[in-house]
Formats: C-alpha cells, structure tokens, sequence
C-alpha cells in the first residue's frame, strides 16, 4: 500500500498533467476555428475548378492528344502514395487511421505485383511507416517549421511530384489524409490525383454550350499541373483542421481522465490518512490503559 507521501506526490504529478492538457485543449480550440475555416473555404474553389477540369476532361475523353496527366502512362506497375500525416503527436487516433489506411493500400498493391513508393508529408507518419515499410520510403516532405499550411508548401510538393511523374518514376499517384467532419469525426480518405480522376459531369450536354479557345488539350495542358496542386493544398487543409479537432478531442478526455485520477486518489489518500490517524489514537489509548 503506497504511504500518504506518495499519494500526495501522484496527486500533485496528476494535477500537474490536467494543467498541461487543460492548456493544450484550449490551444487547439483556438488554431482549429482558423484551420476549419480554410478547410471549407477552400472546399466550393476545389470542387468548382475539378468540375470545370471534369467538363473538359469529358469533352477531350480518349483521344491521342489528352494531355499525359489526364491520359496516364497507359500502366500501372508503379504506385506512389502520398501519406500526410502530422509533425506532432497528442492527437488520439489522428495519425494512425491515415498510417492504415495507407498500409492497407500498400499490402493490396503488393499482393497484386505492383511496385510501390511512399513519400511522406509529416513525421508521425514516416516514423509508423518507417518500421514495416522503409524500403518503400523515397523522400519526405518536413513541414515542422511552418506555421500556417498555404499554396506554396502544396505547390512545392506537387512540383516534385509532377517532376517524378514526367521522369517516369511512377504510374499512378494517390494522397492519403484525413477529411475534415467535425471536432469528433474525420474520415481517412485515399484520392488519386495522377493521372487526373473527374467524375463525369451531371449534364453530359453541357459542354457543347461552350467553345474553347485555344483547344480543350491546350487549356487542359496548362490547368492539370495547377488541379494536382489545387488537391494537395485541399488535402493539407483538411489535414491541418483534422489535427486540430482530434487535438482537441484528446485533450479533452485526457483533461476529464486526471480529473476522475485525482479523484480517485484524493479518496485513496483521505482514507490511508484516516487509518493513521485511528491506528495512532488506538497506539495512545492503549498506552494510557496500560499505565
């Protein structure tokens, strides 16, 4: 049975820990309202500027000339899969649900013969990966020393993408993240983006409405390379407010969970506390009766 003192130092280490998470929730209270706000601003962008690289996507369908991000290599040996984790951790199951869902990919491609390459884009996501998978590692994208996520940290990453892509070292290129639900739900989403996947437009018509110039291949050459760096900037948004929601989320349970601990212990302590005292008055009576 512990003494008292111990009890008390547990106490305190505890109360020590709830001030710790207590700040860390409310800090990432604080970063997920901008984080969130980013994230659906920049969703109706995104999906205005895929439909509109659907629509011509549609209209030029298989023709010789499609631009080579839209058309593909024609293979698919080689997969490279982007995996977006976070730089920190403290965040309950943020990281692990987009680390499995990747590495239910990798074993799928793996068991159907396909090569596969990993790039990572954040820490905790390399460090989980690193242990099962190394070979598979070809670079990492650290991103510890910014602070707020904006276009040019997706533009760099889909600049060495598009550079890998054009030198042949890959078929097919797909992102792993988590999309943003709410503070308690973010759901691992796994999203192609080479060669360029659009859903078919609702209104197969619609296209002859309009008359491109230069050519549907002309403006889809240039607007490709800017739709696979419009995905990855959407996908770090939603990442970076997944983050922070499951942040919060955690915090918030480990806050009420040393606080159910102290509790806990503070009964504990009263009652050691209690039965010292009822030994040593027993000890004193027993004295005196003994005189």
């Amino acid at each position: 049975m512990p003494s008292l003192k111990d009890l008390k130092n547990r106490i305190e280490s505890v109360k020590s820990t709830r001030k710790i998470t207590k700040a860390m929730q409310m800090v990432a209270a604080a970063k997920l309202r901008r984080a969130q706000d980013a994230a659906e601003q920049a969703r109706p962008y995104t999906e205005r500027f895929n439909a509109v690289l659907g629509g011509l996507a549609a209209s030029v369908g298989g023709s010789d000339s499609a631009p080579r991000l839209l058309s593909g290599t024609g293979k698919d040996d080689v997969h490279l899969l982007v995996v977006m984790t976070s730089e920190r951790g403290l965040c309950g199951g943020f990281n692990s649900t987009i680390v499995r869902l990747a590495k239910l990919e990798v074993d799928k491609l793996k068991a159907a013969g396909k090569t596969v390459k990993i790039i990572t884009v954040g820490k905790k996501g390399r460090e989980q990966l690193r242990r099962d998978y190394s070979d598979h590692l070809i670079a990492h994208v650290d991103l510890s020393d910014v602070k707020r996520i904006g276009y040019v940290n997706a533009a760099d990453i889909a600049k060495d993408l598009l550079t890998r892509f054009d030198d042949e070292e890959f078929d097919v290129a797909t992102i792993f993240f988590n999309r943003f639900v709410s503070v308690i739900s973010q759901e691992p989403t796994a999203q192609q983006i080479i060669p360029a996947a659009f859903e078919a437009p609702e209104d197969e018509g619609a296209s002859t409405l309009y008359d491109y110039e230069p050519s549907e291949e002309e403006i889809l050459a240039d607007l490709l390379p800017r739709g696979v760096a419009t995905q990855i900037f959407a996908a770090l948004l939603e990442n970076a407010a997944s983050e922070q929601g499951a942040r919060m989320s955690a915090m918030d349970n480990a806050t009420r969970n040393a606080g159910d601990m102290i509790e806990r212990l503070t009964i504990e302590f009263n009652r050691s506390r209690q039965a010292v005292i009822t030994n040593e008055l027993i000890e004193i009576i027993s004295g005196a009766e003994a005189l």
